[in-house]
């Protein structure tokens, strides 16, 4: 394992310490990311010895697999609830938790943010909530010679990660404070906007089986989530080891593993995987495909499908592909890494009607008939 080799742990530039203060990813990226399109030196070379991107994204899947086993030293299953939060992280999306109580959703995303050199903050979404205790307000100040002044006061959504717990228990006059910061990463408070830091992440919890005391996420707030994660329920083996290791009274030791900058960098490479022509065609076939009033659509779309997904599906769905690509060390995206993050991006931009709940079919089994009908592209073979 890699949080226990130091040999491993050196080749990745990282220490064996506590924490992991300086690896190569925290090197000046944006400066060498011109190398990267003119094929120079790599981004991360600390010698004078050429690396190539495949070396690159090779020490990226390694230190992705070195962020997810801190995690789990803590969340224990949850394999592809943690890909997907990944994903998220490094192409700059936000994610949505969906889940019963007990889950450990909220564990999982403090956790996330102790193994991450970045600030983090909680939000406990109540109704009596204000959007000024999210964004911040104004507050008039006196000095020491009588003058008066408006001096802004923070919140706590100026931060790295924002946990918004239980985001739908907050009316939507308060949710709706969320709305700007999470699509262009600033708070306009009166008349003067404020930058929001970077990296930024929203990441909500939400409990799908209360009704009363609840306010459903407008379309328009679900629209801003990259990905719509449902959290099961362990399988019966898992459940024997979270009974076993939550009931010790032992605390594991969390490392940090990336810091802000090194995120930041990362989110570069991502950007810099390649998406073929054959890929994109897909994406967009799969996307028109869920709206009922298309060409495209299936029959089945027409007769279950309320209203489908817009263009911002297809932009996570390439983004997600590119995370998947590079967290496994590839340079291109391909079809099964579209397929694989269909049904997050797509759960919450599709709308079923009540033919579809007559007939059992749910958003999931909907997305999961048209992945099976949609013909994948034929991509040509050179010899």
């Amino acid at each position: 394992m890699f949080s226990s080799d130091p040999a491993a742990a050196q080749s990745l530039g990282v220490s064996g310490s506590k924490r992991f203060p300086h690896n190569r990813y925290d090197l000046a990226l944006a400066p060498v990311s011109r190398r990267l399109v003119t094929k120079d030196r790599s981004p991360l070379a600390t010698s004078n010895k050429p690396r190539s991107l495949g070396d690159i994204l090779q020490e990226f899947s390694q230190h992705r697999r070195l962020m997810q086993e801190e995690l789990q030293k803590v969340i224990i299953g949850q394999d592809d609830v943690i890909e997907q939060i990944f994903a998220a992280i490094f192409t700059r999306g936000h994610c949505l938790l969906v889940g019963v109580p007990g889950l450990a959703k909220t564990l999982m995303v403090s956790t996330l943010a102790r193994i991450l050199d970045i600030q983090f903050k909680r939000i406990q979404f109540t109704p009596d909530l204000m959007p000024s205790d999210i964004t911040g307000t104004n507050v008039l100040d006196e000095d020491e010679h009588g003058r008066r002044q408006f001096r802004f006061v923070e919140g706590p959504i100026f931060t790295n990660i924002l946990l918004a717990d239980e985001i739908n228990r907050t009316p939507p006059k308060t949710q709706a404070a969320l709305l700007q910061a999470m699509q262009e990463r600033e708070v306009t408070v009166g008349q003067t906007t404020y930058q929001l830091p970077e990296p930024f992440f929203t990441i909500a919890t939400q409990n799908p089986i209360e009704q009363e005391g609840t306010y459903p996420l407008p379309e328009a707030q679900l629209d801003r989530f990259m990905f719509n994660i449902k959290v099961d329920y362990p399988s019966a083996a898992e459940e024997e080891r979270i009974l076993s290791s939550t009931t010790r009274g032992e605390k594991p030791e969390i490392r940090k593993v990336l810091s802000g900058k090194a995120i930041l960098n990362l989110q570069k490479l991502v950007g810099s995987v390649a998406v073929s022509e054959y890929i994109i065609k897909y994406v967009a076939t799969l996307v028109r495909a869920t709206r009922p009033k298309s060409d495209a659509a299936p029959e089945f779309v027409r007769e279950l499908v309320d209203w489908g997904a817009g263009p911002r599906a297809g932009q996570f769905l390439i983004h997600g592909g590119k995370a998947l690509a590079a967290m496994e060390g590839r340079f291109s995206v391909s079809i099964d890494d579209i397929k694989k993050v269909a049904i997050p991006v797509l759960r919450h931009r599709v709308a079923t009607n009540f033919q579809a709940q007559a007939e059992g079919m749910s958003t999931d089994d909907v997305i999961q008939r048209l992945l099976k009908e949609i013909p994948t592209p034929e991509i040509p073979k050179f010899a």
